[in-house]
């Protein structure tokens, strides 16, 4: 009798210590979507042709956009908004990473694409793959694109989804940032990853 009563204890107390919390969760300002099922390889040539993976990045927190340079509004305005967090950062700036993967290979020439981040902040990244890989990309963040005709034959713009992944500094995806969120919103949530 007394071996089951100890038993019980034993297990009554197991069955405490797991109801303890652990570490409070941070509190993003953007969608936490860690551990997700998407979003996990990216791997395409830079500005400069060499291969590229998010192990590249890892150590930093790593923000990745998918956009195309002839974009008027949600693309410079999030490489821009980028750009601001990083100087916001000060110090910690230097253990941040921009990556913009184009939508848009056909018009998004190397060259183009080296002139396009030099516009925002040298140190980021531009990657460009053929259009069967940027469609491969696209699936893995589970990113809408479509190209768009316009009046004239040969012009075209992009329709494509706005948001930012921001990957821990061990490469770990983890939040989405809606488009429009602001610097501030996204200043905090990269330091409480860095923080982490």
């Amino acid at each position: 009798m007394n071996s089951i009563r100890i038993f019980l204890l034993a297990i009554a107390a197991l069955l405490a210590a797991c109801d303890k919390p652990g570490p409070p969760a941070a509190n993003f300002h953007g969608a936490d979507i860690t551990g997700a099922e998407y979003a996990r390889t990216l791997a395409l040539p830079d500005q400069n042709g060499q291969p590229r993976t998010l192990a590249d990045f890892k150590g930093k927190v790593t923000v990745v956009f998918f956009g195309y340079t002839q974009c008027p509004d949600a693309c410079p305005t999030t490489m821009a908004e980028l750009a601001q967090v990083k100087k916001l950062l000060g110090q910690d700036g230097e253990r941040l990473q921009g990556v913009f993967v184009t939508v848009d290979p056909e018009r998004d020439t190397p060259q183009a694409l080296k002139s396009y981040m030099t516009n925002f902040d040298p140190s980021f990244v531009a990657l460009r793959g053929t259009l069967e890989q940027t469609a491969a990309a696209a699936k893995e963040f589970k990113v809408f694109y479509a190209k768009v005709h316009g009046k004239a034959a040969d012009s075209y713009s992009m329709d494509h989804s706005a948001g930012s992944y921001v990957f821990d500094t061990q490469g770990r995806i983890r939040l989405f940032e809606r488009y429009g969120s602001g610097a501030d919103a996204l200043v905090a949530d990269i330091k409480a990853l860095l923080a982490s």
